[in-house]
C-alpha cells in the first residue's frame, strides 16, 4: 500500500472543525475550542451542519458527509478536526469519496467513534490520520499540557519522530518479548471489531496493533479480544499496544467479573510477539496522539515506543 502524508500545519492556517457522529452536549465547547486555536496563531472553520441532531446522530448522514466532503474539497482548508466522538461515523463509509480525500490528503484528526473513518480512509486511500485530542472533549477548557504538546509536534513539525516519554499516570510495561516493526493500525476496539469483514480494515500483514476503549466492562473486551484472537488478527501481529480502558464498571456493580489483567492473562500475556500495556492513549486527559499507517517500534523489554518516521511532510 502507497502511505500518503499531509502536509503540516502552520501558523495561519485555516482548520475545519466536523461532528463525523454526535453532537457536543454542550455547543458552548464549540466556542471555546475555537478560541483555544485561535489564540495559537490558527484560523478555524465551523462545518455548516454542526449543531444539528438527529437522534444521537450530528445530523443526518448526507449532512455529516456533506461537511467532511467539503472541507477535503476545500484547498484552503489545511486540516479537519473532530469535535468530538459519539457514534455515526460508520454510518458514512460506504458513501465517503476516498478518490476526493486521496486527491486532497490533509490532517484528519480524531478516536473513539473516529476510529471506523480513520480505518477507511487507510485501507482505501493509504491516508495517515491522527488519533488525537478533539476539540469540544480535549481542547475547550483546562488544556492538558502533555496531550497538546505531543500532538502540535506531530502535526506540525516534519522532522519529528515521536519517541514516548510516559506521563506518571500512564507508564506503559512490555512483556519481554523482545522488538516488533510494522505499521501503526487500530483505535477503538469496540470500532475495529465493528469493521471486521467489511473491507474497510487496512495492513492483512507486517503491522502493530493498538487499541483503547471506554465503558465497555471485562466481559465484553474478553468477547471482543476472543473475536480478534479466532481470526488469527491477534497471532498475525508484529506487536501490540494497549492503551487506556476506562469506565470499565458502573459505579455499584456487584455481578461477578474477570479484571483486565485476568482478562489479558488469557489472550494477551499467552502472545509470542512483543507487547506494551497501559500505553497514555484512549479517553483520558493525557494522550499520546498515534499517527495511523506510520512505521512504528515497540521495545517489550523496555517499554519503549517510537515512530520510525515523521508524520507530517
Amino acid at each position: 500500500m502507497h502511505i500518503i502524508k499531509p502536509e503540516k500545519l502552520k501558523k495561519g492556517d485555516l482548520i475545519g472543525l466536523v461532528t463525523p457522529a454526535s453532537t457536543p452536549g454542550d455547543l458552548t465547547r464549540i466556542d471555546r475550542a475555537v478560541s483555544y486555536l485561535e489564540k495559537l496563531g490558527y484560523r478555524t472553520i465551523i462545518g455548516k451542519n454542526v449543531g444539528k441532531r438527529h437522534g444521537y446522530l450530528a445530523g443526518t448522514n448526507a449532512e455529516r458527509l456533506e461537511d467532511l466532503h467539503g472541507f477535503f474539497a476545500n484547498k484552503n482548508v489545511k486540516a479537519i478536526f473532530s469535535l468530538r466522538g459519539g457514534y455515526g461515523s460508520g454510518r458514512m463509509l460506504d458513501k465517503l469519496d476516498f478518490e476526493l480525500i486521496r486527491q486532497n490528503p490533509k490532517i484528519f484528526v480524531g478516536y473513539s467513534d473516529i476510529t471506523s473513518l480513520q480505518m477507511a480512509m487507510l485501507s482505501k486511500c493509504g491516508l495517515v490520520t491522527f488519533a488525537g485530542p478533539m476539540p469540544a472533549v480535549d481542547f475547550h477548557g483546562d488544556v492538558n499540557k502533555y496531550t497538546e504538546e505531543i500532538f502540535w509536534e506531530t502535526v506540525t513539525n516534519p522532522v519529528y519522530k515521536g519517541k514516548a516519554v510516559y506521563p506518571d499516570s500512564a507508564v506503559a510495561a512490555g512483556n519481554g518479548r523482545g522488538k516488533a516493526r510494522g505499521r501503526l493500525t487500530g483505535g477503538n476496539l469496540a470500532l475495529y471489531i465493528a469493521l471486521m469483514g467489511t473491507g474497510y480494515l487496512p495492513f492483512p500483514r507486517n503491522y502493530i496493533l493498538l487499541f483503547e476503549d471506554v465503558s465497555e466492562p471485562p466481559y465484553r473486551i474478553d468477547r471482543m479480544l476472543n473475536t480478534l484472537k479466532l481470526a488469527g488478527v491477534l497471532q498475525k501481529a508484529k506487536g501490540l499496544i494497549f492503551g487506556q480502558f476506562t469506565d470499565m464498571l458502573p459505579e455499584g456493580y456487584n455481578d461477578p467479573t474477570l479484571t483486565l489483567e485476568e482478562v489479558y492473562s488469557e489472550y494477551v500475556d499467552v502472545l509470542e510477539s512483543p507487547v506494551l500495556k497501559n500505553f497514555p492513549h484512549g479517553h483520558v486527559k493525557e494522550i499520546y496522539t498515534v499517527p495511523w499507517g506510520l512505521k512504528a517500534e515497540i521495545d517489550s523489554d523496555k517499554g519503549l515506543f517510537k515512530l520510525l518516521e515523521s508524520a507530517v511532510i
